[in-house]
């Protein structure tokens, strides 16, 4: 990847609409943001379905994205970013939520499966498995809570404690892949 001068794709996944803005699967929308406020970039609508915000992060070009399409719809706007900016699928950069990692513990890797996490399943199988991820946990539902109502339910009030503090550590995290590499980020950040 040192030879590829062209930009990454930071695509944090979520559901678009206010209602979803705050739940637990959509971290990767707030990472995003976070980011585009740090390099001082404005989202804007994309022909990919997505919106965007274009800039560079430590001298790499990059576009942050998110997937105006639901969830498990990601594949085709994260395809469609790919194939508009030529970007080889090792360029991209999925930042989600992740149940079986406690809360506000981070893991960044290259491949691997989707752990039945539907964004994820729908990127894999229009990309395959080679793209980074940056798994932000957010723990397991308690009791016998439904797994889709957990994940749609707005973090609660112990998380929001550490909320700001978890979205700048993945940000950062993000950072740390894009200019240090994948090897140095984990670890820094895989805990």
């Amino acid at each position: 990847m040192n030879d590829y001068d062209g930009p990454w794709l930071v695509v944090g996944l979520g559901n678009p609409g206010d209602e979803y803005a705050r739940n637990r699967h959509n971290i990767g929308f707030l990472v995003v943001d976070l980011l585009a406020q740090r390099i001082g970039a404005r989202f804007k609508t994309h022909k990919s379905r997505s919106q965007i915000a274009e800039g560079r992060i430590g001298g790499k070009r990059v576009v942050l994205a998110k997937p105006m399409t639901f969830m498990n719809l990601s594949g085709g706007p994260t395809t469609a970013l790919r194939d508009f900016y030529k970007a080889p699928t090792s360029a991209i950069v999925a930042v989600h939520d992740e149940l079986d990692i406690d809360y506000a513990t981070l893991r960044l890797k290259l491949g691997g499966g989707d752990n039945g996490h539907n964004g994820l399943k729908s990127i894999t199988k229009s990309l395959g498995p080679e793209y980074h991820r940056l798994r932000c946990g957010i723990g397991r539902p308690p009791g016998r809570m439904d797994v889709a109502d957990f994940v749609l339910k707005d973090f609660s009030a112990t998380e929001r404690k550490e909320l700001d503090w978890f979205v700048d550590r993945s940000a950062d995290a993000v950072e740390a892949l894009l200019t240090e590499g994948l090897e140095r980020a984990q670890g820094t950040y895989n805990s």
